[in-house]
């Protein structure tokens, strides 16, 4: 039987975490930062969890 291939979308923008949370980047935190306010731009830093309902879809994206 052939290797499940991983989706090399899903695998730039999504990661688990050790207890197999999904998390992701917030959008709008990739360029033209000039553009935001410095309190904008720092609370698009941190990584969120993905919603419960596309959890499910996404792992199967990353063959986990």
């Amino acid at each position: 039987m052939p290797k499940n291939k991983t989706n090399s979308g899903a695998k730039k923008r999504f990661r688990i975490t050790g207890s197999g949370k999904v998390m992701r980047e917030r959008a709008r935190h990739v360029h033209k930062f000039q553009e935001r306010t410095s309190s904008q731009a720092r609370r698009l830093v941190n990584d969120v969890e993905v919603s419960p309902a596309d959890v499910k879809k996404i792992k199967k994206l990353l063959g986990k």
